[in-house]
């Protein structure tokens, strides 16, 4: 048993948001108890004590997009033609770079990525994994990175139609072994999804395959949606409806299932969505960084859909998603009063909801029998800070590079701005060594 205490407590729990002096009691990967400091003490005093002095003790964050396999695009130069539009993007930088993977460069992606989302307070995080020349083994390889870093993952491998049928028929295997060994882990660490790249690179044979071989898996599907224009025109003009109409008619729509972006999805395909339960997920900076439009999540949100917030691999640092998230809706409704209250409800409430249709556990909350992912954040409030306002303190005063501890299903693997078991600077010389023998292939 270990108690956390005197720390400003942000529980975003309904009964208690928010204690000023507070402390939170870790036994068995559970939240055990809360409240005030001193109460706790006298409750549990004989037991293991940290004293935050004053940090803020709140819920990790939960990822619910992200590419892992784009790391090694950071600082990467290529030569090729001037990208003029998304598909041009897909073409000319991500479609080269996850054929020239192997399996040591996912590994080292892995380890870059996690470690980055758990020092920026990440504690669950969904994966879309691409590596047409490296199938066999890539959900695994990042499984067991994972493991080792002490992260919650839910994994998936995005088959397309784009390498061939063989490539296809790999990714389809890929998803099914892992989604079968994580069945069998029984584990609240590990958790898959079946994947699929979009629309538009996928035929109807090849939909209807996926859907055929993981049907009675029970899995919900991990898909991009209409995130660029040509998704939907490749829809229009090949099957006379849209996007999600088309994955409606193949019953991919679910609450188990995640459909990233849905930028272009008109009122219909919104309605649609609603009435599935179909899961969302938005990623303002991604769309804006490859100038696809604005999601429609305020309209989605107000329609009873759950949406999330991801980063689709554009950053591993949910505040600024959640910042950015706050202002392009406010720019593009010329609206200053919009996503005060929708921005934040994707991070910690809807987020929340996604983690638990895909693991075991009640997730970002402090509360009694929760899972103890917490992250300790170094903030000193140069004003009041209390139950009517800590969601202004978040977003306009703490970032990823304030978070101070990382504590993942009651085990700390982050401390003090230090990984605990992980010799970072080892990782790091050697991803560099990696990725350099990576670019001269992409």
């Amino acid at each position: 048993m270990k108690i956390l205490g005197n720390g400003r407590l942000i529980t975003q729990n309904n009964q208690k948001p928010f204690i000023e002096n507070g402390a939170v009691v870790i036994e068995k990967g559970k939240i055990l108890d809360y409240g005030n400091t001193e109460d706790i003490l006298k409750k549990y005093g004989n037991e293991e004590y940290v004293n935050v002095y004053g940090k803020v003790i709140m819920p990790g964050l939960i990822n619910t997009h992200g590419h892992i396999y784009s790391a090694f695009a950071r600082g990467m130069n290529l030569n090729g033609p001037i990208s003029k539009d998304f598909v041009d993007i897909l073409k000319n930088l991500w479609w080269r770079l996850d054929k020239s993977l192997s399996i040591e460069d996912i590994k080292y992606s892995t380890y870059c990525t996690l470690m980055e989302s758990l020092k920026f307070g990440v504690t669950t995080f969904f994966d879309h994994h691409a590596s047409p020349n490296s199938v066999e083994g890539s959900l695994f390889t990042i499984g067991n990175v994972a493991e080792e870093l002490g992260i919650r993952t839910s994994l998936c491998y995005e088959v397309s139609d784009r390498d061939g049928e063989e490539i296809l028929n790999k990714g389809i295997k890929e998803n099914i072994d892992y989604i079968n060994y994580c069945k069998k882990k029984k584990s609240n660490m590990k958790s898959a999804m079946f994947g699929m790249h979009a629309s538009f690179t996928l035929s109807d044979k090849s939909l209807n395959k996926c859907v055929e071989q993981s049907e009675s898996l029970n899995c919900g599907y991990h898909i991009h949606v209409a995130e660029g224009i040509a998704d939907e025109e490749d829809c229009i003009q090949k099957y006379n409806k849209r996007v999600v109409e088309r994955l409606n008619d193949f019953n991919v729509l679910g609450k188990n299932t995640i459909a990233v972006h849905c930028v272009h999805a008109d009122e219909k395909e919104k309605d649609l969505v609603a009435e599935s339960n179909t899961c969302v997920v938005h990623n303002p900076e991604s769309n804006m960084g490859n100038a696809v439009g604005v999601s429609p999540a305020i309209e989605l949100i107000n329609k009873g859909v759950i949406v999330g917030l991801g980063t689709d691999g554009y950053t591993q640092d949910m505040f600024e998603s959640m910042k950015v998230a706050n202002i392009i809706h406010k720019h593009n409704l010329k609206n200053p009063s919009v996503a005060w209250r929708e921005v934040p409800s994707m991070l910690f409430e809807n987020n929340r909801k996604i983690a638990e249709n895909h693991f075991e556990g009640k997730f970002g909350v402090i509360d009694k029998g929760g899972n103890a992912d917490l992250i300790i954040i170094d903030y000193d409030p140069l004003t009041p800070m209390d139950k009517t306002n800590y969601t202004s303190h978040i977003l306009f005063g703490m970032m990823g590079k304030s978070v101070d501890t990382t504590i993942v299903n009651g085990k700390t693997v982050f401390k003090n701005g230090e990984f605990v078991d992980i010799d970072e600077k080892r990782i790091l010389a050697k991803s560099r060594e990696v990725s350099r023998k990576l670019w001269d292939t992409v």
